[in-house]
């Protein structure tokens, strides 16, 4: 074929040759192409088009057959716009304000063969800087030594399923050619709106590419920082996304395929925690990752400010995002276990075979499950319940409520705003820990009087605290009495009535040494007494792994099925360790998911199975943890409430600022080597956790000679004289070196003293 070929710039692995330009002997060819779509677009002129052509590209076979043809000039098709002023069109309609004549084409005509894989890229430069600020992205590359042009982000991959084990051929030859260093990909939630791609999101892609871990952030006083506050573009809020990245090193040096099929079994703090630590594995690809979820993953819906229940501030938006990218989630619940087979049966699913087995459903609030004496005769002064064992409810009435994950706020949310806002029933709300006042307050928020809301308190367990001193205890009691709340001290649910509509509660009695309590009901809201779940508890039962009120497992949380895991609230330790007071219950659910997810990788890994030596006391001694356990929620009074603590704390010391009335209580306590163990903040005003957790295991003197200070009489308020120790990376450009700085933020008599390194 005569062709004149004026520059060759790439081959790829199926010997087609991109050629820049090309001759006139090259149209019949061309022509040859565009028969088959003649009856949609009509007759097109090629020869015109390749005189008016600013830049034409041909592929041709080692055949040296023309199998593809673009043309591109410099204004757009047709008459949809005047030609000499396409430019301010483009802007208005368009955010293409770097596009101008001198660096803009418009493609007027693409032909290809059928039988050709076609792939397509389009990139656009990234705000390095953010994607910087909010993600680790310094943990993979040495970002200093790359230009911020060479950073760009893909936008579409269009590529013939039986050539994607190629594909990372082709990012070699995109980087190459487009003079990049570092691709991106970001994967957005289903519940976002936001969508990156017009195309289907491209999961093969991901095989080439390392998932990086978001940032923690600096929450700034904004205000109060003025010009020395960082530039908006690091600190604007942006759709929450996964985001991925592709270098050459990671092309030349592919991670390593894990096929093993691993099923998690809960969506809990525990399991998300284990997911992440295998995904983030730098030198391993997880291909099998599945988890089983009731209703399906926590982060597929928007649940700021839900209300209800407690959080751990365990998971961001951003994080959930990327563990969601890198799994496959099953909705269902499990209600089976098999194994000789190795598969869980889930509902309305089928069977989920797994090679290894993580069980971390942790535990829920139940249906009650109620046989009582007299319940003929509800006027009865000596209703006693009897306790059974707990079965499943069957069908459960429209207006009764166990709240335990996001998607059953929701629920109960929209059922009151649909159902009961306008009505005059009572909302009972049963339980005594924090998930309870925070019903309370999530209640009054909706626009419910204080005087339909009961609140009945179970005689409280032993050494259980609801708040973490009498403080913040007396501050919810006097919010409560303000709000008009009933409250009800000491009472056990004893009977719940239907009368003639057995979807509805109507009624439901409560009993106590003095007398029963008679409510009439229009909503009721269980928070007493977690257990295991019932079809959980079945399936352990009749898999017949060890259970002893709990999930027995070992210190390396293995059952008593090799392939089978255990972890968090869930399970308790052997016997024969000697410390029935201690369980993962204890401890971080964050801490102990990673520490399992280690456990299992050395399995996993061959790499870190060779380098670990075998210990004579390993699996004999009980893991140590010592991340901080969190709680944090809204409670009555519209106090924000956050609560740090150690599993063990040892007080020695308390520094107090603030107070309940004033709106800004704020108590740190210090244990014998004078290092922070709790934090409790009580405030009006919203709280910067992320700051506020930093705080947790540091020293007073990092935070200025924090007790020093207090004795002096010079913290009046922790909230403005101490801002939270921060601990940033940064990179000093000129050495070339990444170092740690603390940096301790002082507001000192109204004035901002901050400490900068340039």
């Amino acid at each position: 074929m005569e062709s004149e070929t004026l520059n060759c710039l790439a081959e790829d692995a199926s010997r087609q040759t991109i050629v820049v330009g090309g001759g006139s002997a090259d149209i019949e060819w061309i022509e040859s192409l565009t028969t088959s779509t003649s009856p949609i677009f009509g007759r097109v002129n090629v020869v015109q088009l390749e005189d008016k052509a600013s830049f034409a590209l041909t592929v041709v076979n080692e055949n040296q057959d023309i199998v593809a043809h673009a043309v591109f000039v410099d204004h757009p098709i047709g008459d949809l716009v005047d030609q000499a002023q396409w430019e301010q069109f483009l802007h208005k309609h368009f955010s293409s304000q770097q596009c101008t004549s001198l660096n803009t084409l418009f493609l007027h005509l693409f032909v290809a063969r059928e039988d050709f894989a076609t792939t397509t890229y389009i990139f656009y430069f990234q705000d390095v800087d953010y994607l910087r600020a909010h993600y680790n992205i310094d943990n993979y590359i040495q970002f200093s030594q790359y230009r911020s042009e060479e950073h760009a982000h893909i936008r579409h991959f269009v590529l013939k399923p039986f050539l994607r084990l190629l594909s990372k051929h082709f990012f070699k030859e995109v980087l190459r050619l487009a003079h990049k260093s570092c691709l991106y990909y970001r994967t957005y939630p289903s519940h976002c709106s936001h969508q990156d791609s017009c195309v289907d999101p491209l999961d093969f892609v991901l095989n080439y590419a390392v998932p990086i871990s978001p940032r923690k952030q600096i929450i700034y006083p904004l205000e109060e920082l003025g010009n020395d506050a960082p530039s908006i573009r690091l600190t604007e809020e942006q759709a929450p996304f996964a985001l991925s990245l592709i270098c050459r090193k990671f092309l030349v040096q592919p991670r390593r395929n894990i096929n093993t099929r691993i099923v998690v079994v809960g969506a809990s703090d525990t399991g998300l925690s284990f997911l992440e630590t295998l995904c983030l594995c730098p030198n391993l690809k997880f291909n099998n990752l599945a988890l089983v979820s009731t209703h399906g993953f926590p982060g597929d819906c928007d649940h700021k400010d839900m209300g209800f229940l407690s959080t751990s501030h365990a998971y961001n938006s951003k994080e959930l995002a990327l563990i969601h990218s890198n799994i496959n989630v099953v909705k269902g619940k499990m209600v089976s276990i098999n194994r000789k087979s190795k598969y869980v049966l889930v509902s309305g699913v089928g069977k989920v075979p797994y090679n290894y087995l993580i069980l971390c459903t942790g535990l829920q609030y139940s249906v009650p499950n109620l046989t009582v004496e007299n319940v003929s005769d509800p006027s009865s002064d000596h209703l006693q319940p009897q306790p059974t064992e707990q079965t499943n409810p069957g069908v459960v009435p429209s207006n009764l409520f166990t709240l335990n994950d996001v998607h059953d706020c929701m629920s109960a949310r929209h059922w009151l705003c649909a159902n009961f806002l306008d009505q005059k029933d009572n909302a009972i709300i049963y339980g005594d820990n924090i998930d309870a006042y925070i019903s309370v307050e999530t209640l009054l928020s909706l626009g419910i009087p204080g005087a339909r809301i009961h609140l009945v308190l179970p005689p409280p367990e032993p050494a259980v605290c609801t708040f973490p001193n009498s403080v913040v205890e007396n501050a919810i009691a006097a919010a409560l009495k303000v709000a008009n709340v009933h409250v009800h001290r000491d009472f056990v649910l004893a009977q719940m009535n239907s009368d003639e509509h057995p979807d509805r509660l109507t009624s439901v009695t409560f009993t106590k040494d003095s007398e029963p309590l008679h409510l009439q009901c229009g909503v009721f809201l269980n928070l007493s007494g977690k257990e295991i779940d019932c079809d959980v508890l079945e399936s352990i039962q009749k898999s017949l792994l060890l259970f002893d009120d709990r999930l027995v497992i070992r210190a390396t949380f293995l059952t008593t099925d090799s392939s089978i895991y255990g972890a968090g609230p869930l399970t308790r330790f052997s016997h024969w360790y000697h410390s029935d007071e201690w369980s993962h219950a204890n401890f971080n659910s964050k801490e102990v998911g990673q520490d399992l997810a280690e456990t299992l990788l050395s399995k996993l890994d061959a790499i870190v199975e060779n380098l670990e030596e075998e210990s004579s006391v390993e699996g004999r001694l009980l893991p140590i943890y010592k991340q901080a356990k969190i709680q944090g929620g809204k409670l009555p009074g519209g106090f924000n409430f956050l609560h740090v603590t150690k599993p063990s704390p040892t007080t020695t010391t308390q520094i107090v600022t603030g107070g309940v009335k004033t709106g800004n209580y704020f108590c740190i306590e210090l244990d014998c080597n004078g290092l922070v163990e709790t934090i409790i903040c009580l405030s009006l005003e919203p709280l910067p956790i992320s700051n506020y957790l930093t705080l947790y295991g540091k020293h007073e003197k990092l935070l200025g000679q924090m007790l020093r200070r207090y004795r002096e009489d010079l913290l009046q308020d922790l909230y403005r004289n101490i801002l939270p120790f921060v601990q940033f990376q940064f990179v000093v450009r000129k050495k070339k070196v990444t170092l740690t700085v603390f940096c301790c933020f002082f507001i000192v008599k109204y004035e901002i003293y901050l400490t900068k390194v340039m």
